[in-house]
């Protein structure tokens, strides 16, 4: 999730989730949408194994962990898995894999270009993503170390992604 525009970026259905195929998706993210400043998530083993922690160090991402047990924290994710579990995953019998990811996306695509949020002037994340394309994508959410440095005008925003 951008925490900024709401946009669903990426939804990974598998059996499971190693930190291997977590930074794959995450570089294929960074390639489509730039290198954000954080990452919001929560204590997941595929969140806090080594691989994850390397490809942010090497690309200067802070990775932000919330507290366990305490998933308000993230709630913008945790309303949007809500949504999703709801809406798509209680809804369908997926047959295969294949079928879970061609489900899915169509699920996600709709989320992002024809739902309005009310949290985003009644736009889709898509429309307002596209409102707000001049400026960095996602400003961090919620905590953010703050650096004397960034009070230069010349520094840009930073950017993060939920998720």
């Amino acid at each position: 999730m951008d925490g900024h525009t709401q946009e669903a970026l990426r939804i990974e259905p598998d059996t499971s989730l190693p930190g291997l195929r977590v930074v794959r998706v995450l570089e294929s993210l960074r390639e489509r949408r730039g290198t954000p400043a954080a990452i919001q998530v929560d204590n997941g083993t595929e969140f806090t194994s080594r691989v994850v922690d390397q490809w942010a160090h090497q690309n200067q991402v802070t990775l932000h962990f919330i507290e366990r047990g305490k998933p308000t924290q993230n709630a913008l994710i945790e309303s949007f898995n809500g949504k999703f579990r709801d809406e798509c995953l209680n809804q369908n019998w997926f047959v295969d894999l294949r079928h879970a990811r061609e489900v899915i996306e169509a699920w996600r695509v709709d989320y992002n270009t024809v739902r309005p949020h009310s949290s985003l002037r009644y736009l889709t994340p898509e429309e307002f993503a596209a409102t707000v394309a001049g400026r960095p994508a996602s400003p961090p959410t919620p905590v953010v170390s703050i650096d004397p440095a960034w009070a230069a005008s010349d520094v840009q925003e930073p950017r993060s992604a939920n998720l």
